[in-house]
């Protein structure tokens, strides 16, 4: 009988859902390499190998059969062949823009441990798809807001979520459609470098962020009475500073956020909340021009009389601040461990912090890719992130059921 590969679900699952992998048909104790394949929507390339030797009755189920050294990953590791995608060609990040349609997935056994590998025994494909069946996806221009919404599927109403990208501008839809898989009706929203919005913004108005807080309390699918945030990096201090200034957040999720003004200055009203100061000379150059920016922003807890600091401390809103041990562009875990003292010292109880090591700056939902190095916002160069493969899938995994659970306690 020839190898054949088994998956579970057979030919569908969502992106951030596991996958069960299995090979049937091998000799007893068969060495063989397992290869996953995965083009995006740039034409970029990732892979993942492995190596493994089947059970004396030629079976390799990746749940129970532990991966051998020499691959992108070794140890019994389930899912390995899908957190350990990384791009062909240095610094790319994995794209997707096109929430409709699926992500495919390809998979090959190989006979033997060779590099390059042996005769092809056996492949499979298999899509990963952001959106189940009948979540809709509702583009959105209503007076200034540019975004996207994903509703569950049904008449009912869901917790409403904001989900707030970092500084590189554009609209990105991977992680409020992932989420209303979920039950949560979730809105993507685009803050400048996207169509009609400001290309190089000098301020950015916390009026904008409170129309589209309006706009999903008003929908008839939007439960009430308060919305949750989602924000990355420069999107969860946009996030902390909605719950510090505007009614009507009920919880704030906040991944790998500065908890002071940063870049550009934030104007609410006739209020004013100037960037952190930060200084280029800590700009360290590593190799091929890879530049560390970890000790470039000044610390906002031992400037004296800083305006920059978010007043968290008038925030009404549950908050869940979640950060990378290796961020190395934010010192999120000290920013979040600091600013909890604080609250607490004013009799504040409404935070809880999740820290995780081996993790960089970036936090995506689980399965996405590492990315260590990516293009600075500010500095327009390459630069570390931070990050261990095996420690940050692993976060990715843990942190992102720890998300939904706080939203659905809250909301």
């Amino acid at each position: 009988m020839a190898p054949t590969i088994c998956l579970s679900p057979a030919t569908r699952s969502l992106f951030n859902e596991p996958l069960a992998i299995t090979v049937q048909g091998l000799s007893p104790r068969q060495q063989v390499t397992l290869r996953t394949s995965l083009q995006d929507e740039t034409g970029e390339l990732f892979q993942a190998c492995a190596r493994y030797q089947a059970g004396d009755d030629g079976e390799l189920d990746l749940a129970r059969c532990p991966a051998l050294p020499g691959g992108s990953f070794s140890g019994l590791e389930p899912m390995g062949l899908l957190w350990a995608l990384q791009p062909q060609k240095p610094f790319r990040c994995m794209v997707k823009r096109d929430m409709q349609s699926p992500f495919v997935l390809q998979l090959e056994v190989f006979e033997g441990h060779g590099e390059p590998p042996g005769r092809l025994l056996a492949q499979a494909q298999h899509e990963r798809v952001f959106l189940r069946d009948g979540v809709r996806r509702v583009p959105v221009r209503e007076g200034r807001i540019r975004a996207t919404l994903f509703l569950p599927p049904g008449e009912d109403t869901f917790p409403g979520i904001i989900d707030i990208h970092g500084y590189a501008g554009g609209l990105f839809e991977h992680r409020a459609s992932l989420l209303a898989n979920h039950g949560f009706a979730t809105l993507a929203l685009a803050y400048f470098k996207y169509e009609d919005l400001p290309q190089d913004p000098t301020e950015l108005h916390l009026e904008y962020f409170e129309e589209a807080v309006n706009y999903m309390l008003q929908h008839p699918q939007v439960k009430g009475p308060g919305v949750g945030l989602l924000g990355y990096s420069k999107g969860a201090e946009l996030s902390l500073a909605m719950a510090a200034f505007l009614k009507n957040i009920t919880a704030v999720v906040s991944l790998n956020g500065p908890v002071a003004n940063t870049i550009i200055p934030l104007c609410y009203k006739d209020k004013i909340i100037p960037p952190l100061p930060f200084n280029e000379q800590k700009v360290k150059v590593m190799d091929s021009d890879v530049i560390d920016c970890s000790e470039v922003l000044a610390d906002p807890f031992q400037a004296p009389g800083n305006q920059s600091l978010i007043p968290l401390e008038k925030a009404e809103a549950q908050l869940l601040l979640i950060a990378g041990q290796d961020d190395r562009v934010v010192k999120s875990e000290y920013y979040a461990t600091k600013v909890c003292k604080l609250l607490q010292a004013q009799g504040k109880a409404n935070f809880q912090v999740l820290s995780y090591p081996g993790t960089g700056h970036c936090i995506d939902p689980p399965f996405f890719p590492l990315y260590p190095i990516a293009k600075h916002p500010v500095f327009h160069k390459q630069a570390v992130l931070g990050g261990e493969l095996r420690a940050y899938s692993a976060a990715q995994v843990h942190a992102w059921p720890q998300i939904q659970a706080f939203f659905n306690k809250y909301l």
